[in-house]
Parts: C-alpha cells; structure tokens; sequence
C-alpha cells in the first residue's frame, strides 16, 4: 500500500519564524514615535537598503505565515469536526495578523524608498505609524492563538502545554508586555510547525 510522504507545509511556520526575526537584524532598530522629524529624516536616509531589506523580508515572512495558517485551520478543523467555528476563527486571526505585517512592510518600505521627497513632519508621522500601529498585528495574533488554544484543550489536537501557553499569550497580547507576548508568539509559531510537521507519518521505501 502506497504511503503517504510528508509535507513541508507545516515547516512554512517556521520558515516565518526565521524570516521575521531575521528581518529585526537587516532593518536596524527604528527610531522611537516621540523621536524629532529631523532624526528620522537621518537614520531612514543613512539606512534607507537596510530598511528596505527588512521591509521586504517582513513581507516575505507574511506570506509564509498565512500558508502556515491554512495548514493549521485543516489540522485544528479535522480535529475540531463539523461546523469547525474555532478554527475558522483561528484561521481568521492568522489573516488579520498577517494584514498587520504587511502594514508594517509597506510602512517601512515607504519610509526608506521615498525618504528624499519628505519633510521632516511627514517623515515623523509614517514613522510614528511603523512604531505604533501594532492593532492589527496584535489582535490577529491574540485571535489566531486563542482560538488554536481552545480547540487544542478541546481536542488534545496539541500538548496540553503548547494549547496553555497560546491561551497565555494571547491574553498578554494587549498588555503592557504586549511586545514579549509578541516575541512568544514567533517562537510558538516555530515549535508547532515542526510539532505539526513531526505529528505526519514518516514516509517508508516502497516495497521492492
């Protein structure tokens, strides 16, 4: 009887994991909200490939993040059962959240590609928005991850303590340690997707 062979699929969770954070290290750290307009004028202008490197390996990461959650929404569907409201939810979330990410990249991209043509004001504002605009990021990952959690307790579809700590994080996400909750979030990412990648049969030789 043929085999089924492993899928990669659950691996792209953990291919956003390393693109995101390794976009932290190509854009450099951002100035501050409250930071002058001339000030970001001078790092977007000294560092404008950097930026733009990061910006584009945010969206990158995005993209990766949202095929990772279609395979999550299958998984937590085939264990949830019909109508599969949790999952459907969770796969929502993961759309919102990629949304977010990809507000940020474009952000960041706009600042650095078109730096020359702003005024200090306009420069401060879009860099006020890549520092602050986070809603979006954070309450799709807070949806993403309360819903997975919900269904994992429900189902045992995941250990019990990758279903607490999602549970966990999302009630974090809209606290004052919103941005760590955020940080646990890439690395839950990262150890479901290889979970969920060991969780398929291994693939066997055919017979001779």
């Amino acid at each position: 009887m043929a085999q089924a062979q492993r899928s990669f699929l659950p691996l792209t969770g953990a291919v956003f994991a390393v693109l995101f954070v390794a976009s932290f290290f190509a854009g450099g750290d951002i100035p501050g909200a409250d930071d002058p307009g001339g000030e970001v004028l001078s790092f977007y202008t000294d560092n404008q490939s950097v930026v733009m490197v990061g910006s584009v390996m945010v969206a990158i990461a995005a993209v990766f993040f949202l095929f990772f959650v279609g395979h999550v929404r299958s998984f937590l569907r085939a264990a949830e059962g019909s109508p599969g409201t949790l999952s459907a939810v969770a796969a929502g979330g993961g759309i919102v959240a990629a949304t977010g990410l990809l507000i940020f990249a474009g952000i960041g991209f706009t600042l650095s590609e078109s730096i020359e043509g702003f005024e200090p004001a306009t420069a401060q504002a879009l860099n006020a928005l890549n520092a602050n605009f986070f809603f979006p990021l954070a309450g799709g990952i807070a949806t993403f991850l309360l819903a997975t959690g919900l269904v994992a307790m429900r189902t045992k579809a995941l250990p019990a303590w990758l279903a607490w700590l999602a549970i966990v994080i999302a009630v974090l996400a809209f606290s004052p340690l919103g941005f760590f909750a955020f940080l646990g979030s890439i690395l839950w990412v990262l150890v479901v997707s290889i979970v969920l990648w060991t969780k398929q049969s291994a693939p066997v030789a055919p017979p001779t």
